[in-house]
């Protein structure tokens, strides 16, 4: 069975992080990568039951996968949060190894965004879930991959606390 290891930095987002981490109960390990945060973002983090670790000068973000305890990261922004259809579709992933259905080395996910006025769904989706030993980044996010399966469900992306 495949495991998953949520991944998510942080900088003062205390106010908005237990609604991120309360989405990530199909995920076996949650690792949060704190920028300095000066607020009380590592003590929610602890709340949750995420493992923190502190951001080092010089990183790139595949040197922080060395800290995930699963095979597979699933890359998430604090200001995001699973719906419950993509939880449900990370739990059938991993019971049913849908990864060994050919489908690709990554996976990606829809996202909709929330703006001043309603929900906007953008328009193609994002690479999220990658193995362990992806090297292809874009800063924090994995690179797009054009072969990347699309699991069922939304990454919501909350633009006000």
């Amino acid at each position: 069975m495949a495991s998953i290891t949520a991944l998510l930095h942080t900088e003062n987002d205390g106010l908005r992080l237990g609604r991120a981490l309360e989405t990530l109960y199909a995920c076996d390990d949650i690792l949060v990568v704190d920028h300095g945060s000066r607020d009380f973002t590592v003590r929610i983090a602890h709340e949750y039951g995420a493992r923190v670790v502190e951001a080092s000068a010089g990183f790139a973000q595949q040197d922080y996968l060395q800290f995930a305890r699963a095979g597979w990261i699933l890359i998430l922004d604090p200001r995001e949060s699973l719906t419950e259809k993509l939880a449900a579709s990370l739990f059938e992933w991993k019971s049913e190894s849908l990864q060994a259905c050919g489908s690709g080395p990554a996976f990606s996910v829809f996202l909709r965004e929330e703006t001043a006025q309603g929900w906007i769904e953008v328009s193609a989706p994002q690479t999220r879930l990658v193995p362990l030993n992806w090297r292809f980044w874009n800063g924090r996010f994995p690179v797009q991959e054009t072969s990347a399966r699309a699991l069922e469900g939304e990454v919501l992306r909350f633009v006000f606390p």
